[in-house]
């Protein structure tokens, strides 16, 4: 090998992982090495294209036909990683993580649970909740978030934006204090930089970052603060409402000075579950250790004689809306969890039903 192809190959390695390339991707490359195959990260996803980037230059590309028709494979979202041919994306990599939810449009309603998973981003080392310190501030939304994003086996971390508009913000910390155990929580301000300088670890080289949070909690106000110049269009907040406008409509991957990426989202209105996994017990631990101590193991704390968690929302150790919110999400995830298995029941039936119907058609041949 030349010193010339050597220094390329160092060049696009370096340029990889500025882009948060990892072994996890590298190890599928390797499979596809001799096919020609480049690698690239999705950075934006519009109707009929995508914009990709390679860490040296951006272009628009499609979606191989095949991928497009094909059930298994997955569907590229921004953060995802790709095998390209040219301008074709012929193989989207297997994701390290991804943050997604139920498909908006059920309000929340149990009974109309969502019937598909949107994903709102993949390959992510963070997820920011932000929440405004105004009519945005809401404790039961947090501990959803949170719910969510363990759901997805991500990390969070808290960003408490508007922290100018309060004489004592430190106040609303020690709120979430209460309801996010050991998770970061930080505080910042669109007036000045407070609070941006413990926000810079978190754009390190190569690390991907999503957020997450209501129209108008401060997104792309503090995505424009850390980057040092407007590049994210803001918008004014509706002072009778308290609601902001949705300046953000699509979820682009942002290359940041500080060597890492944000991936910036619009406002979520429904935070509607889709994976089931331990988020509900990671996101509300206390509960956990104290069911320990129920008179009944299976004490589904609502009415239970001998309930340690009752006896401590009497007592004032927990919040009785923090109780609610608990039980309600608990449903909710035993509901999804329930139908998807039958979901799964019913596809593999179909699926035996269709080999049943061509092994009779194969013995009728004869």
């Amino acid at each position: 090998m030349s010193i010339e192809q050597d220094k390329n190959i160092n060049d696009n390695s370096f340029h990889r992982l500025r882009m948060g390339w990892m072994p996890h991707f590298q190890t599928q490359l390797e499979h596809f090495s001799n096919d020609g195959l480049i690698p690239a990260r999705v950075v934006g996803v519009s109707k009929n294209s995508f914009r990709m980037n390679d860490g040296k230059s951006e272009w628009l590309a499609t979606l191989a036909g095949r991928l497009k028709h094909d059930a298994d494979s997955l569907y590229p979202v921004t953060g995802d990683w790709v095998l390209m041919t040219n301008t074709v994306i012929s193989r989207v990599l297997v994701r390290k993580n991804a943050l997604s939810r139920g498909a908006s449009g059920t309000h929340n309603k149990q009974e109309e649970q969502p019937l598909k998973e949107q994903v709102i981003a993949a390959n992510l080392d963070t997820v920011f909740i932000v929440s405004g310190l105004d009519r945005d501030f809401n404790l039961r939304r947090i501990e959803r978030y949170l719910t969510l994003i363990y759901n997805c086996g991500l990390t969070p971390a808290i960003i408490l934006t508007k922290a100018d508009l309060h004489r004592d913000p430190e106040y609303f910390v020690n709120e979430v204090e209460t309801v996010a155990f050991g998770v970061p929580i930080h505080l910042v301000s669109a007036s000045d930089d407070t609070g941006l300088a413990a926000l810079e670890p978190y754009l390190s080289f190569g690390r991907t970052t999503t957020m997450v949070g209501s129209s108008g909690a401060g997104k792309s106000t503090l995505v424009n603060r850390l980057y040092g110049k407007p590049i994210q269009l803001t918008g004014s907040i509706n002072t009778h409402v308290g609601k902001g406008k949705h300046t953000t409509t699509t979820r682009d991957l942002i290359m940041m000075p500080q060597g890492g990426m944000v991936i910036d989202n619009p406002g979520i209105r429904e935070i509607a579950f889709w994976e089931v996994n331990k988020g509900v017990e990671a996101a509300f631990p206390e509960f956990e250790r104290l069911g320990l101590e129920c008179r009944f193991k299976n004490c589904n704390h609502t009415h239970e004689p001998g309930c340690r968690v009752l006896q401590a929302v009497d007592e004032g150790e927990i919040s009785r809306d923090r109780l609610e919110n608990y039980r309600k999400m608990k449903r909710e995830l035993e509901y999804l969890a329930h139908r998807q298995h039958k979901s799964a029941d019913r596809v593999e039936k179909e699926r035996w039903k269709e080999v049943a119907l061509k092994i009779k058609a194969l013995k009728t041949r004869k």
